[in-house]
């Protein structure tokens, strides 16, 4: 008798972008977008948010608001710029351990130089894992940030499940996304530069046209403020909200362990 499961398992589809592609496949798919952009990747999101990314990021740690001593988890954050701002904002010689988890080595080791640079020797620590099977003990974190990276996530739900397994109770899951427009003035222009620039800032800048029109691609496939919200309820989140930002174009979510 033919393995039903594995069957399914192996013809079951999902979206890379706007391009349907199977289960197996997207993982390695997104490895390979950030293998190539990983030496480009901080100086893009300067490029194509014109610097704003820095502001959403700034709300960002307002929100976790991390606290001496703390141990907290960023996922799918290989260039290491969100861990660092936790450790800056609590001080260097304060900080509790903060983990920087990515899918992608090459990003990882882009982090581990910027660290480096910055003069970021100790807590901080660097672990190559996939958003959907954590490498990390059960309520072992106070935080757990994700930030422009669950939409690339196969299985957002397996996502955020683990999300809750590793948070302690009374930690708290953030997200930080590109995310629905809610300003109709500004819905055209954005698609006319999602579509049009960014690719083509892509392809000037870091040599790679087709990974930014990914980027464009899977931002409309990311689920909508209030759909992201009832995924984290359903795995078991609570006291879920999210903020928009730039009208949308980005959000931050936010849920608890209780």
């Amino acid at each position: 008798m033919a393995d039903t499961k594995n069957t399914q398992s192996s013809t079951a589809t999902t979206h890379f972008g706007y391009e349907e592609v199977s289960v197996g496949d997207k993982k390695n798919r997104v490895r390979g977008v950030f293998e190539s952009v990983a030496s480009k990747y901080d100086i893009m999101n300067d490029l194509m948010s014109g610097g704003v990314h820095r502001l959403w990021k700034a709300s960002l740690i307002d929100w976790v608001n991390p606290q001496p001593g703390e141990s907290h988890l960023d996922v799918a954050g290989g260039t290491g710029d969100i861990a660092m701002r936790i450790i800056d904002r609590v001080g260097r010689d304060k900080a509790g351990l903060v983990t920087v988890c990515d899918l992608t080595r090459e990003m990882m080791l882009v982090g581990r130089d910027r660290a480096i640079d910055q003069g970021i020797l100790q807590g901080i620590s660097w672990a190559c894992g996939n958003a959907e099977s954590l490498p990390f003990p059960d309520r072992s974190m106070h935080s757990y940030t994700i930030a422009f990276g669950l939409r690339n996530v196969t299985h957002i739900n397996k996502a955020l499940a683990e999300a809750r397994r590793v948070l302690k109770p009374g930690g708290r899951f953030f997200c930080l996304e590109f995310s629905q427009v809610v300003l109709p003035i500004l819905s055209n222009i954005y698609d006319q530069y999602s579509f049009k620039v960014l690719p083509n800032m892509g392809q000037l800048v870091a040599n790679d046209r087709e990974s930014y029109k990914y980027l464009a691609e899977s931002i409309r496939k990311f689920p909508p403020q209030d759909d992201l919200i009832d995924l984290m309820r359903t795995a078991g989140l609570e006291q879920c909200s999210y903020r928009n930002h730039t009208g949308g174009v980005a959000a931050i979510h936010c849920g608890w362990r209780i």
